[in-house]
């Protein structure tokens, strides 16, 4: 076999960090990657339709990066408008649409996972040579191509892996579980039962399209490590900060749903490591339970360039966690947010106050509240809003969610 098919992020987190309680504030690719660029809430930055993006773009780390003299790249998934091309050194014509092959000019097709490689590639080896760079390789996959019938398409060489494999499928994927969801979500006009319906709603089905979605996964996978050894081969991967993460976590099936947008734990939690030439030895490969979000990446970028991050960056530099010798004070809890989208029965707002122990959601195109013990239920199965005994925990969550959610949105 390919050397390179070797999982290479596992490789990544073994020489880097891992953090297994990193979280989106709100669960949709687009706003995700908005909140990326300045390190803020939805609230503050904007909302999901992207046409307040109400930051300047001298507050984003590409923008912040680019005037400190660093060579700025950007290249795949956008998915915040136009791609403003004046403001990077690299990306104008290579941001790819949402679909798994593409056209190319001499009307063969290329899989979009190598054209981010190919794309990468050429920024790493025509960047100018002896200038800082910064390059986001932005993935599509493993993003479904919702308009197409079988969702998740990756090469031809892959389809030889999984193949004997049964994907396990999870406790709370049942239609029992389904149906504790709120009835504002439990019925066939929700988004996320329409996506389920195409991919999980049958055993065959769920094995092969969850079987097309790893391959797209580990495809992703051997990409980051082609990159890493390009980095390793010029001589740079020991002075240069790597971050793997995702825009948004998913739903594969678990409470009978597909997608994101829902503050279940499925939908929020995201994949972060981080590989950084300063981390002491002793760091590489463990791990760090604290909450960390992806507002603090932007914060996390500039620091390590030595810039210092505007006042409205609402983040915090998650290289505290490994570089300070005393533990430092960090929050033990967050706000998440998702606006309405269409109309409250396709995809209606949600909201939440997260912590480890319990998880407070709002509803408020409904008015509706829950609340899970994740102590004693981390799977979020039963909602125990109307137990008498918690009162005075509810109480508490509601105060401080009411806090969070004016702090996420405050003025500056």
């Amino acid at each position: 076999r390919d050397p390179q098919l070797r999982p290479q992020l596992d490789q990544l987190a073994r020489e880097g960090l891992r953090f297994t309680n990193n979280c989106v504030t709100t669960s949709i690719c687009g706003v995700s990657r908005a909140t990326l660029l300045p390190g803020q809430w939805m609230s503050r930055h904007g909302n999901p339709a992207f046409a307040m993006f109400k930051t300047p773009w001298a507050e984003t780390y590409p923008g912040l990066l680019r005037a400190s003299g660093y060579f700025v790249g950007h290249v795949g998934k956008w998915h915040n408008g136009s791609f403003p091309a004046d403001k990077f050194d690299f990306g104008e014509g290579r941001i790819t649409p949402m679909r798994h092959w593409l056209k190319q000019p001499d009307g063969t097709e290329i899989h979009v996972t190598r054209k981010n490689e190919n794309d990468a590639m050429e920024f790493l080896r025509t960047r100018p040579s002896g200038k800082p760079f910064c390059l986001t390789l932005a993935f599509v996959a493993t993003h479904a191509e919702d308009q197409h019938p079988q969702q998740y398409l990756p090469q031809p060489e892959s389809m030889s892996l999984y193949q004997d494999v049964k994907v396990p499928v999870p406790k709370t994927a049942t239609e029992e579980h389904f149906r504790r969801l709120p009835p504002f979500i439990a019925n066939d006009r929700n988004e996320g039962r329409n996506r389920w319906k195409w991919r999980f709603d049958t055993p065959e089905r769920y094995q092969e399209y969850m079987k097309n979605y790893y391959r797209l996964a580990t495809e992703v996978d051997t990409v980051c490590g082609r990159v890493l050894a390009e980095l390793k081969k010029q001589g740079v991967l020991d002075q240069t900060l790597v971050i793997f993460t995702t825009d948004n976590g998913y739903y594969h099936a678990e409470h009978g749903l597909a997608d994101k947008w829902y503050p279940h734990e499925e939908s929020i939690r995201v994949p972060l490591i981080v590989r950084d030439p300063r981390m002491p030895a002793a760091k590489r490969g463990g791990t760090n339970g604290d909450f960390t979000l992806n507002v603090d990446l932007a914060p996390t970028i500039l620091a390590a360039a030595g810039i210092a991050a505007p006042r409205g960056m609402q983040g915090r530099s998650v290289s505290a966690l490994y570089l300070a010798t005393a533990r430092p004070a960090w929050r033990t809890e967050f706000f998440y947010e998702h606006a309405i989208i269409r109309t409250k029965e396709f995809i209606p707002a949600s909201e939440a106050l997260v912590r480890k122990d319990w998880k407070y959601f709002f509803w408020p195109d409904y008015g509706v509240e829950q609340l899970f013990h994740l102590s004693v239920d981390p799977r979020e199965e039963n909602d125990v809003v109307g137990v008498p005994a918690n009162a005075a925990v509810l109480a508490e969550l509601r105060r401080r969610f009411r806090e969070l959610k004016a702090a996420a949105g405050a003025p500056l």
